[in-house]
């Protein structure tokens, strides 16, 4: 009898393995695919590549002399929109209005590196007069080079001029916004007594009980009429 019983037991021991053999390996049989992570790029050819820049630089530069390197000439505009219209950027181009103050024509204006913008309308008289010193200071300085070196027409510089033209490298007539000057007062005593609050709570105070107060003087004009 006892060999009997090891018997049994020892069976139920192997499929006791079985079993948990069994769930094991479809426990496993489950199979997560990881996408495999890019390595990013080394930083190993800066220095080739600052070269690669400059030497673009300088070629662009001999392409498109004797022009500025920076390209046309840009109008100062505003942002639209309440979050950027008090800061200040560069525009597509000079409007109809701007170029017939500075007395350029809107067809040379293109051949001598003035973009034109058909579409832009001046809405502010310091915009306009700002732009107009601004093509007047450019026109000033422009040097125009003739198409054949032979042959001078109107509007081509001197040959004394041609000379001494150099290219301008860089940003050319840059946009800066000019910082409002702050003015220093002295704190008087009527400053300090001065209580703002008050002040502000009355006149909000005065603007809602106007319409009853102009009601009320009328009718009391009539009845003294009356």
């Amino acid at each position: 009898m006892e060999e009997q019983e090891k018997i049994l037991v020892d069976q139920l021991i192997e499929e006791q393995d079985t079993l948990s053999i069994g769930e094991i390996t479809t426990s496993c049989a489950i199979m997560n695919h990881y996408r495999q992570q890019r390595k990013p790029p080394t930083q190993q050819v800066n220095h080739a590549r600052k070269t690669i820049r400059k030497l673009a630089r300088q070629e662009k530069a001999l392409k498109i002399f004797p022009r500025p390197t920076a390209g046309p000439l840009r109008p100062i505009i505003h942002g639209q929109t309440l979050k950027y219209n008090m800061k200040l950027r560069a525009g597509r181009g000079f409007s109809l209005e701007e170029l017939k103050a500075a007395g350029i024509p809107k067809k040379l204006a293109p051949t001598i590196g003035i973009p034109v913008d058909y579409r832009r309308r001046n809405h502010s008289l310091e915009a306009l007069q700002t732009n107009v010193q601004r093509l007047k200071a450019y026109k000033a300085n422009l040097v125009v080079f003739p198409r054949c070196a032979r042959k001078f027409k109107a509007g081509d510089s001197a040959p004394e001029e041609l000379a001494t033209a150099t290219q301008v490298q860089g940003a050319h007539m840059p946009i800066v916004r000019e910082k409002p000057a702050a003015e220093v007062v002295k704190v008087t005593n009527e400053m300090k007594s001065f209580k703002a609050y008050d002040k502000h709570r009355m006149e909000q105070t005065n603007k809602k009980h106007m319409g009853a107060r102009l009601k009320k003087a009328a009718e009391a004009e009539k009845e003294e009429k009356k």
